[in-house]
């Protein structure tokens, strides 16, 4: 018999664990609870299942959850990776120019933040040490510095700021702190357990083998027969792609455990790193299959578990003295991220300057996955451990709301487009543009169809679009976009009439059914939008071209096409080849005056020409400096 299968195993546990991690978010969504993190209401979970059902944490079935929750600890430091944008971080770099266009580089000022964030960790956990024992103050201080990339890029993205200055800031910025924090970790944890010896730099090993491997996947991804072979086997019961992901971060993680086992934290940190760098058109697809095995259910185990190891016993060691413990650590790690904020206060003012450190101060993930590991080398106490995981849970809930409060949100500001009727096609577009960090504001006059879009957390106003008092509520500017789908011809044509005619608004774009309507349209100078003929080309493209079709209907919500007009004059008359565009982003078409071509190398550049652009978002950002003063 080559494979000798047992089913003599007990699953009730694991069938509890699992059911916890299906529950809690179908129970935040149930109560319409947005501002609260299911991995929250997982611990709280876990430790009340931990309470009545595992009394007694031995035997095979325990020890099955305890590595399931080994491996989802390690798939969250490897997501945690991949969610940095590596691009965005060396697109923030300072280009050439003077000290003070250094001084306002988002990367230079996130280093500055965090050197200021470990100096007052430092000098709270000497003070704090003081009155309550602490094994090893400089590791207690590093527990206190990370940040969850986690919390705040959801946060920013639900506000539309992701593209803002004062967004990349903060990303960046959050960005830095995991980053420098693990290998901080990983350093401090390395001595405290093998002392400071010449081994310390076989840690450096694994940062080789990020090198290698960033430079050897690059020249691979040019290769056709890898191209066509990855294509191939992605879309098959192989999932080449899932594969290759996983085999890197175990390569990872395997010479990360030879090295030492704290060292097992950096390697899957890095691993997602290496992946996020490598992956661009193909990154939303596979972040989908890469979550859907993380979140849907390795990390979850993680999370329950932590609630089951819970032992609030732990804080006896405090006797009296808990609550101002508690207490006073809450204030310090809040200070210690808010005071730094003041550096951006010339940039953004001191109301977003100090929401941003508020912001800053939420903490999750890698709070847990410190504090656990500190217990582990013996360099916390099971009540500091415990007040950690309470820290992380409060920080979790106040941060988000404080940020908000201290910053609320103003959709009428801005950029934006508007969207008159809440019909299924506004919400689906609404939904793209979310997607691509864009603002839509619907507008519905139904109130049940507005409380049902709203209850979707999309932003509606309850109006009529024929009403012109709707639009100056929206602050309407010649630059925002108007797409007019009511569902019905005959409003649109009344609405787009308001626009035009009453209000001159020229961004005006909908939906046109027959000829007259397009001609009606057209005298008026709307755009508008046959449907039969864009459902025919849909449908040819999925018959010749399916492949391409697939792609961008499927794969490419990271990207999107820009109009860029060149406003800089030291690129007049430059060849395109002398333009060092960014790798992701593609130049398709240049419109100028009346006539528009395909560009080439030979190509040259004018003042005012329009450049059609496809990329990243980051891609698209780099290409604006380059060719806009």
């Amino acid at each position: 018999m080559l494979l000798n299968i047992t089913f003599h195993f007990d699953y009730i546990p694991l069938l509890i664990v699992v059911g916890i991690a299906w529950l809690a978010p179908l129970a935040l969504s149930l109560l319409k609870i947005k501002n609260v993190p299911s991995v929250i209401v997982e611990i709280v979970l876990g430790y009340v299942v931990g309470v009545f059902f595992f009394l007694s944490r031995s035997g095979s079935s325990f020890h099955i959850l305890e590595f399931l929750a080994a491996a989802g600890f390690i798939f969250l430091m490897f997501l945690s990776g991949l969610e940095i944008d590596v691009d965005q971080i060396f697109s923030s770099l300072p280009k050439k120019g003077t000290s003070r266009t250094a001084a306002k580089s988002p990367l230079i000022l996130s280093l500055v933040y965090f050197a200021f964030v470990v100096i007052l960790s430092y000098l709270s956990t000497y003070l704090l040490s003081l009155f309550v024992q602490i094994p090893n103050r400089w590791y207690f201080a590093l527990i206190m510095v990370t940040t969850s990339v986690g919390i705040v890029l959801p946060v920013l993205k639900g506000r539309g700021e992701l593209s803002s200055r004062y967004g990349q800031m903060l990303i960046i910025a959050a960005a830095v702190a995991d980053v420098l924090s693990i290998i901080l970790f990983t350093f401090t944890a390395f001595i405290l357990r093998h002392g400071f010896k010449i081994e310390l730099l076989y840690i450096l090993i694994v940062f080789f083998v990020f090198f290698i491997l960033y430079r050897l996947t690059g020249r691979l991804k040019r290769v056709v027969l890898f191209k066509r072979i990855f294509y191939q086997l992605s879309h098959a019961a192989s999932q080449i792609r899932v594969r290759s992901s996983v085999l890197m971060m175990l390569v990872f993680v395997g010479i990360s455990q030879y090295i030492g086992e704290e060292v097992i934290l950096l390697g899957a940190f890095l691993s997602g790193l290496l992946l996020s760098s490598m992956l661009h058109k193909e990154r939303s697809v596979l972040m989908i299959k890469l979550d859907g095995m993380g979140y849907g259910f390795f990390i979850p185990i993680f999370f329950i578990m932590v609630g089951i190891m819970f032992d609030p016993s732990a804080f006896k060691e405090f006797d009296a003295s808990l609550i101002w413990f508690l207490i006073i650590l809450l204030i310090i790690l809040f200070a210690i991220k808010i005071i730094p904020s003041f550096i951006w206060t010339k940039m953004f003012g001191t109301r977003k300057a100090l929401a941003g450190g508020f912001l800053m101060t939420s903490q999750l993930s890698l709070i847990i996955a410190a504090s656990v590991i500190g217990l582990q080398l013996g360099v916390i106490t099971p009540g500091i451990n415990a007040s950690f995981v309470l820290m992380a849970v409060l920080t979790s809930l106040i941060a988000p709301v404080v940020f908000n409060w201290m910053y609320p949100v103003d959709i009428t500001e801005g950029e934006k487009t508007i969207l008159v009727g809440g019909s299924s096609t506004a919400v689906l577009l609404a939904r793209r543009m979310n997607m691509h960090a864009k603002k839509a504001i619907i507008i519905e006059k139904d109130k049940a169809r507005y409380n049902e879009i709203k209850s979707k957390g999309f932003n509606v106003f309850l109006g009529d679009g024929l009403q012109k008092s709707i639009y100056e509520k929206l602050k309407l500017t010649p630059d925002n976009y108007v797409v007019v789908e009511t569902g019905e011809d005959k409003r649109n044509y009344a609405v787009v009439d308001l626009l035009r005619n009453e209000m001159m608004h020229e961004r005006i774009i909908t939906r046109a059914c027959k000829l007259p309507c397009m001609e009606k349209y057209q005298k008026l100078g709307v755009e508008s939008v046959d449907i039969h003929r864009v459902l025919a080309t849909a449908i040819e493209n999925f018959i010749f071209r399916p492949s391409t079709y697939h792609d961008l209907v499927e794969t490419f919500e990271g990207f999107s096409v820009e109009e860029i007009a060149v406003t800089n004059r030291e690129l007049d008359g430059r060849f395109l080849r002398e333009i060092p565009f960014h790798n992701d982003a593609i130049l398709m078409m240049i419109k100028r005056d009346k006539t528009s071509f395909v560009p080439h190398g030979e190509t040259y550049l004018k003042l005012g020409d329009v450049l059609h652009v496809f990329g990243t978002p980051t891609a698209l950002g780099d290409v604006m400096k380059k060719v806009q003063v």
